[in-house]
């Protein structure tokens, strides 16, 4: 089951106060729709979304009336990264992101990037550059 995220703020005031107007989360939502429609259909495992604190209600609402396991990450006053999806790979990526994406480890990053089904050859370069184990240059991309 998916676990209940705390949206209080340090001051102990709700972080949500101000009301999300259905034209103001309108794409946002379509979005969440559209997600949901793939992982139930299973096209994907895992999602992430950088949204709103303002739009996470509204897709934290979508995800547990599914029991849609997730966990949110937190990036700032205002946006939040959603991570949703299939448990075991929510639990994965729960285990490693721990801090911005952009420190994670090369290692980290290629299962992140794998878990979320980024193309793996695109992922398998990034990896090698990012882990600065270079990258052959006469190795052409699959589609070339």
């Amino acid at each position: 089951m998916a676990e209940p995220v705390a949206l209080i703020g340090e001051a102990g005031q709700p972080l949500l106060s101000t009301p999300c107007r259905s034209a103001d989360a309108a794409p946002v939502l379509r979005l969440v729709h559209h997600n949901i429609y793939e992982y139930n259909r299973g096209v994907r495992a895992l999602f992430l979304m950088t949204i709103s604190r303002r739009e996470l209600e509204l897709a934290l609402g979508k995800l547990e009336a599914q029991c849609i396991h997730h966990f949110v990450q937190e990036l700032s006053p205002v946006k939040v990264n959603l991570f949703f999806g299939r448990p075991a790979f929510v639990a994965v990526a729960r285990s490693f992101v721990t801090r911005p994406l952009n420190a994670l480890t090369a290692e980290e990053d290629f299962m992140l990037g794998t878990l979320l089904g980024y193309d793996r050859e695109q992922q398998c370069r990034r990896f090698l550059i990012r882990s600065g184990r270079g990258m052959p240059e006469e190795m052409p991309l699959a589609a070339e």
